[in-house]
């Protein structure tokens, strides 16, 4: 695996770590007399503008934090991305999950359609709603020749600006601070934390009857749908929350005074029961919940206390808490992501801006309260950390997100020695930096479509999937 990412760093050069490029005009007589020495066909292997442009102006790589003198812009280079599409819903949603579809799996054939459930939240706290979105006819990036990049100004690159979205919406009482999706019974259902302390679940049927009936009225996408389940016995908010991938109709919630509890689904009268006794072993607000994708009673959880632990759901409340990582990060844990196709590992991200990589076959049972050794540690962000989700097709990439407006790639089975010298100065592991976005909160690796990645932010979704995975 890391042998072929580095080949394929090695083929598309500088492009794979940025998305972005500098163009500006260049004063420094310096660089002249290199271009000079290197000759033109060496300038345009580096990035170097073609015969369209003056002879004096470059391209070069851009990495987050790197001055920009008052002649210079940064450009997009769309030849790192095979998919890019952005997607604006009015009032922004900062929370999302992926709908799984009946249209096949590890589809790479274009163009693309997937399907979106979000949370909006809008300064008016009676105008917010649960959004089911209908992405189509995303096709791929177009690739550009030397001729076409002669016009700086062009920044989009599909093949056709055909791509488009239908959207069907429920009323939703105040902000919705997460949202989470599953399959019950052949429906899809979702979660929503809502501000108010409570939790609702909505039955999502009617809502994509809708967006898959393009002919539909206008009046008949805004739904009056009540909740087919609302909880409220959390104290206070939260944002902490999971389904079962392998208990159908289980749910665990966490909020921010530091209690949990676990949701379970009566098969016979598919009412909920939510369990009186809560999981309380952290000190502060809990985060962020995991759902181990192996053991059916095992819970990952992250707070604000500075830990992660794990529980075993099994157990009652006070002998529940097996393991205590502490301290996972030197302030609060903020995201935590359980690889799927290596189960033995769990990504967190923090308000250090660190990402960290457990591996919990280190972990002893009769020593619950542990420092593991960390497999893993990136510091390249420089705000704190919103999202973290493992890639659902290759155990070693991961990608994360933060507050200073960057998405990152990463592939933790790549080492120093695999790497060209020529590289930027950038850790080994990184594939991708992806920007654009303001305030971006979340992410998700799309189930169905490899390597494809939609995150939601204060200005927009995008839609992607880069050239490095």
């Amino acid at each position: 695996m890391s042998k072929r990412k580095h080949e394929e760093r090695d083929e598309t050069d500088d492009d794979e770590v940025e998305d972005e490029e500098i163009e500006g005009e260049d004063d420094d007589d310096d660089d002249d007399d290199d271009d000079d020495e290197t000759g033109e066909d060496d300038g345009d292997e580096n990035g170097t503008e073609g015969s369209s442009k003056s002879s004096t102006e470059k391209r070069r790589v851009y990495l987050p934090g790197q001055p920009l003198d008052a002649n210079e812009e940064l450009v997009c280079d769309s030849s790192a991305y095979v998919l890019y599409h952005r997607i604006q819903t009015g009032a922004p949603c900062l929370s999302f999950d992926v709908l799984r579809d009946d249209l096949g799996e590890k589809r790479e054939e274009f163009p693309m359609t997937c399907y979106l459930v979000a949370g909006t939240q809008s300064d008016k706290s009676k105008s917010n709603e649960v959004i089911v979105l209908k992405l189509t006819n995303m096709n791929r990036v177009r690739k550009k020749s030397r001729d076409d990049e002669s016009d700086s100004d062009s920044s989009s690159d599909e093949d056709d600006d055909g791509s488009k979205f239908e959207s069907a919406s429920i009323r939703h009482e105040r902000s919705v601070n997460r949202i989470r999706s599953t399959i019950i019974n052949q429906r899809h259902m979702a979660a929503t934390w809502s501000e108010n302390k409570k939790v609702y679940i909505w039955d999502l049927t009617l809502s994509l009857c809708a967006v898959n009936n393009s002919s539909a009225a206008s009046d008949s996408r805004h739904l009056n749908q009540s909740p087919v389940f609302t909880y409220s016995g959390h104290q206070d908010e939260g944002f902490a929350m999971d389904w079962s991938p392998l208990e159908s109709g289980t749910l665990a919630t966490g909020d921010c005074l530091r209690n949990i509890h676990v949701w379970q689904l009566d098969k016979g009268s598919n009412k909920w029961s939510v369990g009186s006794a809560t999981f309380s072993g952290h000190s502060e607000s809990v985060e962020d919940l995991q759902w181990s994708p192996t053991e059916r009673s095992w819970l990952a959880s992250c707070s604000v206390d500075k830990s992660i632990r794990i529980w075993d759901v099994r157990c009652g409340p006070q002998n529940a808490c097996k393991i205590t990582i502490a301290p996972a990060h030197s302030s609060d844990v903020n995201v935590i992501s359980w690889n799927k196709l290596e189960a033995r590992y769990i990504a967190s991200g923090g308000d250090d801006g660190l990402i960290k990589v457990w591996d919990l076959r280190q972990c002893r049972l009769d020593k619950p309260l542990t420092t593991l050794p960390i497999v893993a540690k990136f510091k390249h962000h420089s705000g704190p950390i919103t999202s973290v989700e493992w890639s659902p097709h290759d155990s070693s990439v991961l990608a994360a997100c933060g507050e200073d407006n960057q998405l990152t790639q990463w592939d933790i089975a790549v080492e120093k020695s695999d790497v060209a010298e020529d590289e930027p100065d950038v850790l080994p592991q990184l594939l991708f930096i992806h920007q654009g976005q303001d305030d971006i909160k979340e992410l998700h690796w799309h189930p169905q479509l490899p390597g494809v990645i939609i995150s939601t932010a204060l200005s927009d979704f995008n839609v992607f999937k880069t050239i490095s995975v």
